[in-house]
C-alpha cells in the first residue's frame, strides 16, 4: 500500500477515535406504553428543587463528604486521593451543588401517594463534624416523629472505600401497618466534567445495568426530547429485579448498586422502577430507582439500605462491588475489543508494578501478535517502494496516454508479483484492536497520577515537557521516509508535512496515550526498515519477492 492509503487509513482511524459516538449514535426507541405508564406516575415522588444546604462534614482517608443535615443529601464529595483535571493543587470534588455545577445523590422515602414523606420535615445529627478514626464511621440523622413513624437516615463510611451504605431506620408506632417506597436517584446538570476538552471527550451522562435490558446509557439529549416533546420515549428497562443505576463520567461515576455483588437484591420480590428523565422542577438531570419496601408493621422497626458507590472507575475495584460494574468505564463502540486489552494490561501491571512499563510491554505483545498482519501490509510498501524509480520511468514514456501507462503499469505489477491493493485488508483488520487498545488505555482511571520514569509522574496528564510528543513527531517523519515516495510533486509536498499535522494532537493527549504510539511507531519504523532492506536484498539477487 502507497503512501496516499496509509495516510487516507490514519486519517479513518483518528476520525474514528475521535468521533465514534457522533458518527453512530444510538438509535432512539419508544419504551412500551406499560413501561411509560410506570415511569410517568413515578415522576412526581419526592421531586423538589435544592434547597440551601445546612452541612454535616464527613472525612475518611479517601474522601470528603458533605451532608445536607435539613434533607439528608450527599451534596458534595471530595476524593482526596485524586487531584483536579484543571489544577493539580487541588483535590478532585466530583459531587458539588455550587454555581459552577450540580450533582448530588438523593435517598427519600414515598408514602404511598408517592410523596415525599417527610416534606418539610429536616433531620438532625449529633455533630456538624465526622472523621474516621477506626474501620467504620457512621452518621446518623433523625427526624421528627411524623405520622406515628420515627424516621432515622444513617450513612455508613468504611476506611479505604468509594463505597457508602445509605440506610433508613423506620419505627412504627402509627398502630396500623404502613407501606413506603424508597426513592434513590443521581442528580447532575448538563455541563461537562472539569478538563473536558474535544480531545479527550468522554459519554458523560445517566447510565443503567438491568439483566433484561444490560448495559444501555441514557444520554443527554434523548432526555431532552422526552422534556420538549412531553413523551417518555428514551431507550432504557423500566423494570428490573437487579442491576445498578447512576451517572458516568471519564474516569468517576456516581452509582446506585441495587445487587451487590454476591449479595441480595434491594428490590426483592416486587420489580423496582428504573426513573431516568430530565426534572421539570429544576431542569437537572436525574438517574433513579424507586425501590418498593415491605410494609413495617405497627410496634416494629425496619432497616432498609442500599450502597451508593461515589469514585473512581478502577477496575480491580467496581468489579467487587457489582456484577458487570465495570461496564461503566467508557470503551464506546469497541468494548468487545478494548476491555480483554485493558485485562490483559492489569495482568501486565501486576507483573512489573508500573503503569507506564505495562503500555510498553502491552504495546509490544499486540504488535507480535498482528505481525502476520503487519509484515502483509509492509512487505506490500515495500516492494512498491523498490519499484517507484520504473514507475516513475513508465510516467515519462507513456506522457499523458493514461491507457497506455495503465496497461504498462499492470504488466509490471504482474511481473514484480506486486499487488497494490495487497497492504490495505491487513491495515483494515488491525484498525479495530488499535481503536480498542486507544480506548483501553483512554479509559483507565488507573493510569491517572500513575508515574513511569523521569519526568512522567502522571500518565493520565499531557506530557510536561512534550519529551514524547516530539519523539512521536520523529517517528513519524522517519516512517514517511520508509514508505513508498509519491510520484506526484504536490502529494510528496503534503506527505512531509502530514505526519507534523497529525502530531499536533498528540501534545495534548494523555501521556500514557503517547507512550503506547511512541512504543508502536518504533517497533514498526523496525520492522518496516527490516522488511524493505529484505525485499531490496533479494531484488538485486534476481529474485522476484512474492
Amino acid at each position: 500500500m502507497d503512501i496516499k492509503r496509509l495516510t487516507i487509513f490514519f486519517a479513518v482511524t483518528l476520525a474514528i477515535l475521535l468521533g465514534w459516538e457522533s458518527m453512530f449514535p444510538k438509535p432512539k426507541q419508544a419504551a412500551k406504553t406499560a413501561e411509560t405508564t410506570v415511569a410517568s406516575a413515578a415522576k412526581t415522588a419526592g421531586e423538589a428543587a435544592l434547597s440551601p444546604v445546612v452541612p454535616v462534614v464527613v472525612t475518611t482517608d479517601v474522601l470528603k463528604a458533605v451532608i445536607d443535615e435539613s434533607s439528608g443529601d450527599i451534596r458534595q464529595l471530595t476524593l482526596l486521593k485524586y487531584n483536579a483535571s484543571s489544577d493539580e493543587a487541588k483535590d478532585l470534588q466530583l459531587l458539588d451543588d455550587s454555581k459552577a455545577y450540580t450533582y448530588v445523590a438523593q435517598s427519600q422515602l414515598l408514602g404511598e401517594d408517592g410523596q415525599f414523606l417527610l416534606k418539610n420535615i429536616p433531620f438532625q445529627a449529633a455533630q456538624k463534624q465526622y472523621v474516621l478514626n477506626g474501620d467504620k464511621v457512621e452518621i446518623r440523622l433523625s427526624a421528627p416523629e411524623t405520622n406515628g413513624l420515627n424516621i432515622d437516615k444513617i450513612y455508613t463510611f468504611t476506611k479505604g472505600s468509594y463505597l457508602i451504605n445509605v440506610g433508613f431506620d423506620v419505627t412504627n408506632r402509627s398502630g396500623a401497618p404502613v407501606k413506603l417506597d424508597a426513592a434513590y436517584r443521581i442528580l447532575r446538570d448538563g455541563s461537562a466534567p472539569d478538563g473536558s476538552s474535544y480531545l479527550n471527550h468522554t459519554y458523560t451522562g445517566p447510565m443503567v445495568y438491568t439483566p433484561e435490558g444490560k448495559f444501555e446509557k441514557v444520554s443527554f439529549g434523548d432526555l431532552d426530547d422526552d422534556f420538549k416533546s412531553g413523551r417518555d420515549q428514551a431507550d432504557y428497562v423500566r423494570r428490573t429485579d437487579s442491576g445498578w443505576v447512576g451517572m458516568t463520567q471519564h474516569y468517576f461515576m456516581a452509582t446506585w448498586i441495587l445487587q451487590p455483588k454476591n449479595g441480595v437484591s434491594v428490590c426483592g420480590t416486587t420489580p423496582c422502577q428504573i426513573d431516568i428523565k430530565r426534572r421539570d422542577s429544576d431542569n437537572l438531570y436525574s438517574a433513579g430507582v424507586r425501590v418498593p419496601l415491605t410494609a413495617v408493621a405497627p410496634n416494629t422497626i425496619k432497616k432498609f439500605n442500599i450502597n451508593l458507590y461515589v469514585g473512581p472507575q478502577t477496575y480491580s475495584v467496581i468489579t467487587k462491588v457489582a456484577d458487570n460494574l465495570n461496564l461503566a468505564k467508557d470503551y464506546g463502540k469497541v468494548h468487545i475489543f478494548a476491555s480483554p486489552l485493558f485485562w490483559l494490561l492489569d495482568k501486565l501491571h501486576g507483573f512489573v508494578n508500573n503503569w507506564g512499563w505495562a503500555i510498553v510491554l502491552l504495546t509490544i505483545i499486540v504488535k507480535i501478535v498482528l505481525s502476520p498482519l503487519t509484515n502483509a501490509s509492509y512487505r506490500s510498501m515495500a516492494k512498491m517502494r523498490a519499484v517507484a524509480p520504473r514507475l516513475e520511468t513508465l510516467k515519462k514514456q507513456h506522457g499523458d496516454d493514461r491507457m497506455a501507462l495503465q496497461q504498462a503499469m499492470m504488466k509490471m505489477y504482474k511481473d514484480e508479483k506486486i499487488n497494490p491493493l495487497g497492504g490495505c485488508l491487513p491495515m483494515l483488520l488491525q484498525i479495530p484492536v488499535f481503536i480498542g487498545l486507544y480506548w483501553a488505555l483512554f479509559a483507565s482511571v488507573e493510569l491517572r497520577q500513575a508515574p513511569w520514569i523521569g519526568w512522567i509522574h502522571d500518565l493520565g496528564r499531557t506530557d510536561p515537557y512534550f519529551i514524547l510528543p516530539i519523539i512521536m513527531t520523529l517517528t513519524m517523519f522517519i516512517q514517511t521516509s520508509l514508505n513508498p515516495a509519491p510520484t506526484d510533486p504536490m502529494q510528496a509536498k503534503m506527505m512531509k508535512i502530514m505526519p507534523l499535522i497529525f502530531s499536533v494532537m498528540f501534545f495534548f493527549f494523555p501521556a500514557g496515550l503517547v507512550l503506547y504510539w511512541v512504543v508502536n511507531n518504533i517497533i514498526t519504523i523496525g520492522q518496516q526498515w527490516y522488511i524493505n532492506k529484505s525485499v531490496e536484498r533479494k531484488r538485486k539477487t534476481g529474485v522476484v519477492v512474492s
